[in-house]
């Protein structure tokens, strides 16, 4: 297997053209037999953009969960990866257990290979931040297969429109101020959903009070996925900053359902591992995990990167609390929080 070293520059996939060809499969969980109306509706939707679907055999599955073992599930996610006709692999959606995935791929074909996208977000950041950390992939945060036919609110970007950006171009996303307090839409009730219900008002908050304005390098994703890499061999994010020429990163996290007291200590971990030793800033997702007695969602956030004394940003829209933003792994980004403002700016390439 391919040594355990922090890549140097970052490799982005090229743009994403009409006629290109979309790999799906599921590294994490498939699909259940009852929402596979959903997904013949998001392939649709990349078909009616002009790309070529390729579904894998390891998709779907009758009841959910995982739809094949970890080795067959990464083989076919090697597969695509490397062939030169697929330009992005979108798995349906994260699920729980892509970890098994990570010691089954094939690191040295990675390696030797182009760079291709991967999209997703939740657990398949187990997967995107060692493809940046050891071999310098760039991938996309904030969407998901199954998420696809959904409109994003004014001020974010669809995925697919970030991957068909050519490469110098700025991409500009700002807060739209409203979000969802519920929990996800029942897609084996209403397939065919297209408008995301946004019930909720809020903004970005720098904590502390203030703004900024700041740049650095993206990376990030799950906290509760993420936080058992500390310390393997996938996920030496200091060692992987350390190696853009003194550009800081800007670290963005976010919870699922951890609660406070699982979060607080899971961050406390992150940090005293030297996680956020080259960060600018971090920025923390809108979370509906719950609150614990005595001790807020906020509250652990705080206490665990309140030593950081680096800028942290609450409430930013990305995570398991619709919207999402589109966030390259590996770009450079400047971030910009002030009265007026809560966006992000994005170029890579």
């Amino acid at each position: 297997m391919t040594s355990p070293q922090s890549a140097t520059a970052v490799r982005f996939p090229r743009p994403l053209r009409p006629g290109d060809t979309i790999g799906v499969t599921a590294p994490s969980d498939g699909v259940a037999t009852p929402l596979v109306p959903r997904l013949d509706l998001a392939c649709d939707q990349l078909r009616g953009r002009g790309y070529e679907v390729r579904r894998g055999q390891v998709l779907t599955t009758p009841d959910g969960g995982v739809a094949g073992t970890a080795a067959r599930r990464a083989a076919e996610l090697t597969a695509m990866l490397c062939d030169p006709d697929v330009r992005a692999v979108v798995p349906p959606w994260g699920g729980e257990l892509a970890i098994q995935v990570l010691d089954h791929l094939d690191w040295d074909a990675l390696a030797a290979a182009e760079p291709t996208w991967l999209v997703g977000w939740s657990d398949l950041t187990t997967l995107m931040v060692p493809l940046l950390t050891r071999l310098g992939w760039a991938s996309l945060h904030g969407g998901n297969l199954m998420d696809t036919p959904y409109r994003q609110p004014d001020g974010l970007a669809h995925w697919l429109d970030v991957l068909e950006t050519e490469p110098g171009e700025a991409v500009l996303q700002s807060s739209p101020g409203r979000h969802r307090t519920g929990g996800f839409d029942d897609w084996e009730v209403e397939p065919g959903l297209t408008e995301q219900r946004l019930e909720a008002t809020g903004s970005w908050e720098v904590a502390g009070g203030g703004g900024l304005d700041l740049t650095g390098r993206l990376v990030g994703g799950c906290i509760e996925v993420l936080g058992p890499l500390v310390g393997t061999p996938y996920a030496d994010v200091a060692g992987w900053g350390r190696s853009q020429h003194e550009e800081g990163l800007v670290i963005y996290l976010e919870a699922a359902e951890h609660g406070a007291f699982d979060v607080c200590r899971a961050l406390h971990g992150m940090r005293m591992a030297g996680w956020f030793e080259e960060a600018e800033a971090v920025l923390i997702g809108r979370t509906s995990a719950p609150d614990a007695t005595g001790l807020t969602q906020r509250e652990a956030v705080l206490d665990a990167l309140g030593p950081l004394e680096v800028p942290v940003v609450l409430d930013v829209d990305l995570g398991h609390v619709p919207p999402n933003l589109s966030l390259v792994n590996g770009a450079s980004c400047r971030v910009v929080v002030d009265g007026r403002r809560s966006e992000i700016t994005q170029t890579w390439g």
